[in-house]
């Protein structure tokens, strides 16, 4: 195969994605190709030990690697290496390093419409959100709130929908909430405090040891695979579902405005494939890992449970009321939020008709129907 018309075409192959991103001052050119040496540090929000996160980082070098044969090189640093988790755009945002692999919704106390660019309360699932970045006008709302942080972002994986965390007690009242020190994530913890939570935002690596010492009483992170390689239910035993407050999770591949201005057509297009690839390729892996990741933890002695509906449909209304709170005072937000909801109207409206008819019947008949 010829990579180099591999590279060429890609622009065209993905015009109708939306899809961009970033890169370094360019290093002089290999002789004979009139392409530069190109080298970039990334940083990853996440750890090691959570493989598919960190993982995919990792994939995404490799894949632009090849794609550029070996022209184009990201050197990629888990979570704390460089700066911390929660620091990863104000890296890329300063130059301090050219990329990093990161949710968007970690940076909502500096712009709340980073929110629905990696999930939204009983919003759009990985799928949904798919389709609304890359047809509905998504990908254009990101790029203009990235362009104001000096920052080009590209979609680049997701989680699929999240499991609803780890508790050291049952929880069947919204009462029970009242006081509860929760670790989560994004607008969420905004609708936990007007439900009586506590909620903060620990960074992956600290939920173990902050779970352990009761510095929090409750934590979410993703879901049974990564949650196990974290070990929370040796230190919480009742495991909540769904978490409706990520019905998907996606994360961007961001890099600063200046490095990705920089970067030949072709290494753009390498990214931009190699990022691609790694939006189908994460919720894959998660959809993979995920049942016997979460038969081992209840075979260790998780208690599973599912939120009790008075719970949910509190939370749906408090839900309401935060985001149009949010919308009078923020008019970005607002304008973001008037194409999310409007495509999560069609996109409910469609997924009831042919989705969410088959899941209801097939997954209770394959348990039920002899």
């Amino acid at each position: 195969m010829n990579r180099r018309a591999v590279i060429a075409a890609a622009p065209a192959a993905l015009a109708g994605a939306g899809l961009a991103q970033a890169q370094a001052p360019a290093a002089p050119a290999v002789h004979g190709t009139g392409l530069p040496e190109v080298r970039w540090r990334v940083q990853s929000a996440f750890p090691r030990v959570f493989d598919i996160l960190f993982g995919t980082a990792e994939r995404i070098a490799a894949r632009v690697a090849q794609l550029t044969e070996n022209r184009f090189r990201l050197q990629v640093f888990p979570a704390g290496e460089i700066v911390g988790t929660l620091q990863v755009l104000d890296a890329v945002q300063a130059g301090t390093i050219e990329a990093g692999h990161t949710a968007a919704y970690y940076y909502i106390g500096k712009e709340p419409g980073f929110a629905p660019f990696t999930a939204m309360t009983f919003g759009l699932t990985t799928r949904q959100l798919t389709a609304w970045f890359r047809h509905g006008g998504g990908n254009e709302l990101a790029a203009e709130l990235f362009r104001d942080y000096n920052i080009h972002g590209i979609t680049a994986g997701d989680t699929g929908a999240q499991m609803g965390g780890w508790f050291r007690t049952e929880i069947t009242s919204v009462e029970q909430l009242r006081g509860l020190k929760f670790r989560i994530t994004g607008l969420a913890g905004q609708l936990f405090t007007r439900l009586g939570a506590a909620p903060t935002l620990v960074p992956p690596a600290d939920i173990y040891p902050s779970l352990e010492r009761g510095v929090i009483d409750a934590a979410e992170f993703v879901g049974p695979h990564d949650d196990e390689r974290g070990q929370f239910h040796r230190v919480a035993r009742f495991y909540y579902a769904p978490g409706f407050w990520e019905p998907g999770a996606r994360l961007h591949f961001m890099s600063n405005l200046a490095a990705w201005n920089a970067l030949p057509a072709q290494y753009k297009a390498a990214l931009e494939v190699a990022c691609a690839e790694a939006d189908a390729d994460m919720v894959a892996r998660y959809d993979a890992a995920n049942p016997a990741a979460l038969r081992r933890l209840i075979a260790a002695g998780t208690e599973l449970r599912f939120w009790p509906r008075p719970i949910m449909e509190a939370a749906w209304r408090a839900n309401e009321a935060l985001n149009a709170d949010i919308a009078r005072q923020n008019p970005r937000f607002a304008r973001i939020m008037e194409s999310y909801n409007r495509f999560r109207s069609d996109m409910f409206t469609w997924f009831r008709v042919a989705e969410n008819s088959f899941d209801n019947f097939a997954f209770t008949a394959a348990q039920t129907v002899r």
